[in-house]
């Protein structure tokens, strides 16, 4: 069935979006530290409405540690990619991050104690191949790149991984609001600690409008890619949603062109391509394998 893999694509494609919003409050006078702390904290109160509306029941806490791994690793993600542009050009702290796909085939592979398929493993291959074109990085200059800056870009990938993997583990058992509100409380209680909790109280949030692009970020970078991570990751796992969400990278480069006026050359484009077709792979070729099996079946 392709309704999960898409609800992966399109949790992935909303997180691609987040990047250029931020660049839009940045022109408005924000910093990166003041949108991404708005991302969390508005978040959290959408969270908290949708809660209040869809869910009659009490607030369930059955399952927790795993949703605060969940909350933690998603917010401690914003802050290393982050801290990654205060050390490195746009384009190639886009790419660290990009590993979270080889990242969380590993934790899939070791959690599992299975190796990934051939199929997993091309994927991988063709969407590492396209990432380099599709960031810029064949006209970057990588001399003189602190070695900080591959830390922090490299920590925000695993990250990433990590919060994938956890939304993938909470407790199915759980109402999916529910969920959405204690995984998106913990990641306002970590990015208010490293961040810039003050906007709350200073005016620079309502006063100031920061809370347009709050809301925004809010949704895309918080509420619909955690929401239908929840529901799909389970489904899918880690492994082929890593693959998946892959679509991040492409979105990103669109949406600076479609919102920020920013030029893309024949290159990134090929390279957008190469990455669409290495993400689509394992769930063609798992779902034509699929229909060969029932057709054998209904053949015996």
């Amino acid at each position: 069935m392709y309704l999960y893999p898409l609800l992966v694509i399109i949790g992935a494609s909303s997180y691609g979006i987040v990047s250029t919003i931020i660049k839009l409050a940045m022109s408005s006078g924000f910093t990166a530290s003041e949108a991404v702390t708005s991302q969390f904290f508005i978040g959290f109160v959408i969270a908290v409405l949708i809660f209040l509306i869809t869910n009659r029941q009490k607030l369930s806490f059955a399952g927790i540690k795993i949703l605060i791994f969940a909350g933690v690793f998603t917010g401690l993600t914003n802050i290393f990619y982050g801290q990654s542009l205060n050390f490195l050009p746009a384009s190639l702290a886009v790419v660290l991050l990009f590993q979270f796909t080889w990242i969380g085939m590993v934790i899939s592979s070791i959690t599992k104690r299975k190796l990934p398929t051939r199929m997993e493993v091309l994927s991988l291959v063709i969407l590492i191949g396209g990432t380099i074109p599709a960031a810029g990085l064949l006209d970057a200059n990588l001399s003189n790149i602190p070695f900080q800056g591959w830390l922090w870009g490299l920590g925000a990938a695993l990250c990433y991984s990590l919060f994938l993997y956890f939304n993938g583990k909470a407790n199915a058992k759980m109402n999916t609001s529910n969920r959405l509100v204690i995984v998106s409380f913990f990641a306002f209680l970590i990015s208010a600690v490293f961040q810039s909790p003050e906007i709350i109280w200073n005016g620079t949030l309502l006063a100031e409008g920061l809370w347009i692009y709050g809301i925004a970020l809010g949704l895309f970078g918080m509420i619909i890619p955690v929401y239908l991570f929840s529901i799909a990751i389970p489904k899918v796992g880690l492994g082929k949603s890593s693959i998946l969400s892959a679509i991040e990278l492409p979105i990103a480069v669109m949406v600076s062109v479609i919102l920020l006026s920013e030029t893309v050359s024949v290159l990134q484009v090929a390279g957008i391509v190469i990455i669409i077709i290495g993400m689509t792979l394992p769930t063609l070729f798992s779902e034509n394998m699929s229909l060969t099996q029932r057709k054998i079946i209904e053949q015996q």
